[in-house]
């Protein structure tokens, strides 16, 4: 049974304390994969026995097992079944695009929230000072990987985007070194390959930020820093917009590092004749 059935169905019968603790899970579910029960009770100023209690109160010997279930059900929940459920709980007498959109606001600013400042900046300045950047994403964080190489490409020269479906991906690895910066989007459900690549990436020395829905995600045990996407339900689909956000983020800072790289590679661009790649927009009569 689903973590959040289960608290629906006894909680009724919980305590007062221990209903705090069950309106918290709703919200913050994944928390219990990732804090004791001392952590989690401190986190939201209630005791330790009071979260083994809660823990027994939905039929669990103690935490420990509480916390087994929420960590299964993290891996192997489906992404898309999250997702449309997700959307089918939106109320039908609203304009349903703003609140699809209203959710997609509020997952960038608690992504926004999660980012520690000083990881992002260290993460620019090593996209800046490397001699080469590689980008991966594969599947449903294909993509975006695509998008974060062609924009940070712009910016920098020796960008270059992975794909193991069109080249020798060993051959590619062989030229990192500890120069060089390796940015994997990795989301659920999360692919063994991008993990098998990211451990061969590892043996190069070569500086990994990972980019995933969780700093519990596979990708974590090979990333030197990794950024946590916010998404309210455990779908990349909703954390396209956090992510997008990010990588914006991401491209803008690299900007602001590397201005005058920057502006000199933007002017040689212009130069280059290029009319005949692009119809000219004409204003409407």
């Amino acid at each position: 049974m689903l973590l959040r059935d289960l608290i629906r169905e006894h909680f009724i019968k919980m305590s007062k304390s221990q209903k705090k603790v069950a309106n918290y899970v709703l919200d913050h579910p994944n928390d219990i994969a990732l804090y004791s029960a001392a952590e989690f009770g401190s986190k939201i100023g209630i005791s330790e026995s009071t979260v083994i209690r809660f823990s027994n109160s939905l039929g669990f010997s103690g935490y420990t097992e509480l916390q087994k279930l929420v960590r299964e059900q993290f891996f192997k929940e489906s992404s898309l079944t999250s997702y449309q459920q997700s959307k089918m709980d939106i109320p039908k007498d609203m304009s349903f695009h703003k609140q699809v959109m209203e959710q997609d606001r509020e997952s960038i600013l608690a992504t926004m929230n999660q980012i520690d400042e000083l990881a992002y900046q260290t993460a620019v300045q090593r996209i800046s000072k490397a001699k080469s950047v590689y980008v991966l994403g594969l599947r449903s964080s294909y993509s975006a990987a695509n998008w974060l190489s062609f924009s940070l490409g712009l910016v920098k020269e020796n960008v270059h985007f992975i794909r193991p479906d069109t080249e020798d991906v060993i051959r590619t690895i062989m030229k990192m070194d500890e120069h060089s910066v390796v940015i994997i989007i990795s989301f659920h459900r999360y692919l063994k390959e991008t993990i098998e690549i990211a451990g061969l990436i590892r043996n190069q020395k070569s500086y990994i930020i990972g980019i995933s829905d969780s700093i519990l995600a596979p990708i974590h045990a090979y990333s030197d820093v990794l950024f946590p996407i916010y998404a309210a339900n455990k779908s990349t689909l909703d954390a396209v917009s956090p992510l997008f956000s990010f990588m914006n983020a991401i491209v803008a800072g690299l900007i602001v590092e590397q201005k005058e790289d920057f502006m000199k590679r933007q002017a040689l661009y212009e130069t280059i004749p290029s009319h005949f790649l692009f119809e000219e927009g004409k204003d409407p009569i």
